[in-house]
C-alpha cells in the first residue's frame, strides 16, 4: 500500500478548549489534511464509532469523558488509528498511562508548532510505512554483521567491507573511540574466505609493554624467569584466520620493528627460540589515532604504516550519521529490555529529540551506555528524558556570553541594564540552541516554562499571544 497523500489523511481533533481546536484545525488544514473536530470526549467517541480516522489528537482532561477513555475506545474500535495525547497538565504518570494504553506520543501544552508537525508526520509514516519499507530480516533495521545503520555514510562502509573481505590484503580501520572498529573487523572476517578460521583480538594498548611480545609471539620453556613451559602466542592462535590488532598506535617502537617482520615476511620467532615459524594470518589493524601524523613526528614507523594501510576504512563518528541515532537507540532499547527483563515499548519523542541533538563524543558506545542506564533506571513503559542521566543535555557556558571581562567605566554604569542585556543574550542563545522549542530552552536553563515565557515577553522576544 502506498503512502496516502495529505488530502486523504483523516484527522480528528478533540479538545474542550475552543481556541485550541480551531488552532489545530487551521494548522492541519494548511498542511493539506482532512480535519474534523470534537468539543469533548463523548462527541469524539460518537464520531469514532461512525467514521475511520488515520490520526486522533486529543486533550487528556475533559468532561464527562477524558482523553484516556477516548484513547482506549479508539484503539478497541480501530487499532490502526494513531493517537497523540496533548495536555496542559503534563506529568510522568499521565504520560506513562497514555503510552501503556497505546498512545503514539504525549505532548505538553503549549507545544511548538514545528514539533507538533514533526510528531504528526512521523506518526503517519509509522502507521503507513509497514508495507512500504524494504524487507529486512526480522523486520528490524538494516544490519551488516554486527553493524546497524542505514545512513549513506554507513552504507559506504558496508560496501567497502564487501570489497575488501574477498581479498587477503591488510586493512587499517580508523575512527574515533566508540565508533565500532572491532565490529567492522569482525564483519570483514565473517564475509571473507577465512570465516571458518579463528578471529583473534589483540588489544595493543591493554597489554603491558613487558608482556605484549610474549603474548603476540609466544615463548619457549626457560626463555625467562617463570617460563616453566613453552606457550604459543596469539599470532599462531590465529593461524589460517584473522589477527585483529586493536589500538595499533599504542605499540612501542621496539614492538613496531618486530611486528614489521610479521607483516612483511609472515614469519615470527618465539621468545627464546632461533627458529622462524611461518604463519598464514590476515592482519586487520585499528586505531583512533592519526598514524600519518605519528609517522611525521617519528613515533610510528613509516614502512609499517604503509604495510598495514593497504586497504583503509574510515568509520564516521555518530554525529555525522544522525539518521542512525533513532535506529541504534531502538536496537539498544530492545537489547537491554531483554537483558533486564523489562517491558519498555519506546523512547519518548522528547527523549529522542535530546539524543538527536547531542554530539556523542563517545559515539555508538556512549549511546549504548545512555540507553542501558535509561532502561535500568526507568520504571515505566517508556523511556523519558529524566532516565537518560542528563549529561546528554548541552549546557550553555554563561562566561562565553559575556562581551569580554566587564569593567566599570570612570563615570559608572547601570548594573540593571547590563544584567538585562546578559539575560536577554542567554535567552536568545537558549532558543537558538533548541531550534526555537521554548520548553526545551527553559529546561536547558533550569527554569520553569512560565518563568522562561515571562522573560521572553519582558525583553520583547515574544508576545502574550505566542
Amino acid at each position: 500500500m502506498s503512502k496516502l497523500p495529505a488530502s486523504q489523511v483523516k484527522i480528528l481533533v478533540v479538545d474542550d478548549e475552543r481556541s485550541m481546536r480551531e488552532f489545530l484545525e487551521i494548522m492541519l488544514r494548511k498542511e493539506g489534511y482532512w480535519v474534523q473536530t470534537a468539543a469533548n470526549g463523548k462527541e469524539a467517541l460518537d464520531l469514532i464509532r461512525k467514521n475511520f480516522f488515520d490520526l486522533v489528537i486529543t486533550d487528556i482532561r475533559m468532561e464527562p469523558v477524558g482523553g484516556l477513555e477516548v484513547l482506549k475506545r479508539c484503539k478497541r474500535v480501530s487499532p490502526q488509528t494513531v493517537v497523540i495525547i496533548i495536555s496542559a497538565y503534563a506529568s510522568t504518570e499521565t504520560a506513562v498511562a497514555a503510552m501503556n494504553e497505546g498512545a503514539y506520543d504525549y505532548l505538553p501544552k503549549p507545544f511548538n508548532i514545528e514539533e507538533m508537525r514533526a510528531v504528526i508526520r512521523n506518526a503517519l509514516e509509522t502507521r503507513g510505512g509497514e508495507e512500504d519499507r524494504p524487507a529486512r530480516p526480522g523486520d528490524g533495521p538494516l544490519h551488516f554483521g554486527c553493524l546497524i545503520g542505514e545512513s549513506p555514510a554507513m552504507r559506504k562502509v558496508y560496501e567497502l567491507i564487501q570489497r575488501v573481505a574477498a581479498t587477503s590484503s591488510n586493512v587499517l580501520v580508523t575512527g574515533e573511540s566508540g565508533t565500532g572498529k572491532e565490529l567492522v573487523a569482525k564483519a570483514i572476517h565473517r564475509q571473507s574466505p577465512r570465516r571458518d578460521q579463528p578471529f583473534v583480538v589483540v588489544n595493543c594498548g591493554g597489554v603491558p609493554e613487558s608482556l605484549i611480545e610474549s603474548e603476540l609471539f609466544g615463548y619457549r620453556k626457560g626463555a625467562f624467569t617463570g617460563a616453566t613451559t613453552s606457550r604459543k602466542g596469539l599470532v599462531e592462535a590465529a593461524q589460517g584466520g584473522t589477527l585483529f590488532l586493536d589500538e595499533i598506535g599504542e605499540l612501542s617502537p621496539v614492538l613496531q620493528v618486530k611486528l614489521l617482520r610479521l607483516v612483511q615476511d609472515k614469519t615470527i620467532k618465539m621468545i627464546g627460540d632461533t627458529v622462524d615459524i611461518s604463519v598464514d594470518v590476515r592482519i586487520i589493524s585499528a586505531t583512533n589515532r592519526d598514524l600519518e601524523k605519528m609517522v611525521i613526528e617519528g613515533t610510528f614507523r613509516e614502512d609499517l604504516f604503509y604495510r598495514l594501510n593497504v586497504l583503509p576504512i574510515r568509520i564516521p563518528p555518530l554525529r555525522d550519521r544522525g539518521e542512525d541515532v533513532p535506529i541504534l537507540a531502538q536496537h539498544f532499547l530492545n537489547k537491554f529490555c531483554r537483558q533486564f527483563g523489562k517491558d519498555i515499548r519506546k523512547i519518548s519523542s522528547y527523549a529522542m529529540d535530546i539524543l538527536n541533538h547531542y554530539d556523542f563524543p563517545g559515539n555508538v558506545r556512549e549511546l549504548e551506555h545512555i540507553i542501558e542506564r535509561g532502561v535500568a533506571l526507568e520504571s515505566s513503559s517508556i523511556v523519558l528524558p529524566d532516565s537518560l542521566t542528563l549529561a546528554t543535555y548541552k549546557k550553555i557556558r554563561t562566561d562565553s556570553l559575556l562581551p569580554g571581562r566587564p569593567t566599570i567605566p570612570p563615570e559608572g554604569m547601570n548594573l540593571d541594564e547590563y544584567l538585562a542585556e546578559i539575560e536577554k543574550k542567554i535567552l536568545q542563545q537558549a532558543l537558538q540552541q533548541t531550534q526555537g522549542v521554548k520548553f526545551k530552552a527553559a529546561e536547558l536553563l533550569s527554569i520553569s516554562f512560565r518563568s522562561f515565557r515571562y522573560r521572553l515577553i519582558k525583553y520583547g522576544l515574544a508576545t502574550e499571544e505566542e
